[in-house]
């Protein structure tokens, strides 16, 4: 059975919905299940790699659910070619920035709603993605 491992940039990880509904609910869930078996035999597990501004805030959440990785760096994040996937659960007055960062970066993006605050910088994002 092939194991395959898909980095995935958490930004804003350690907010409330960051953390609970989609670190603890759903990645960890995910990983502690050993991953997502895939019908022809391989099994996709979540590497998270959350990304804080508040570096002791980010290290106790990772290292509370595992030691997982985490930093400071969203560019260095973006920049890691392990990392495929980019989440957004940080300030929504940013999200539009970052995510513009991340389809950049080439990374398949998901973000929390709203995508964006103006409609323009939706529809940008729409049609840089």
């Amino acid at each position: 059975m092939e194991t395959v491992r898909i980095g995935i940039v958490m930004n804003g990880g350690t907010g409330r919905m960051g953390t609970n509904q989609h670190l603890v609910r759903s990645i960890c869930a995910i990983r502690a299940q050993g991953g997502v078996p895939l019908p022809d035999g391989r099994v996709v597990v979540p590497e998270p790699v959350l990304v804080g501004r508040n570096a002791d805030r980010s290290a106790a959440l990772a290292k509370a659910h595992g030691d997982l990785a985490w930093t400071t760096d969203l560019d260095a994040a973006l920049a890691d070619p392990r990392n495929q996937v980019y989440f957004d659960s940080a300030s929504t007055g940013l999200r539009a920035e970052l995510t513009r960062k991340a389809i950049a970066a080439g990374k398949h993006v998901y973000v929390e709603k709203p995508m964006a605050t103006t409609l323009d910088d939706a529809l940008d994002l729409y049609r840089r993605a």
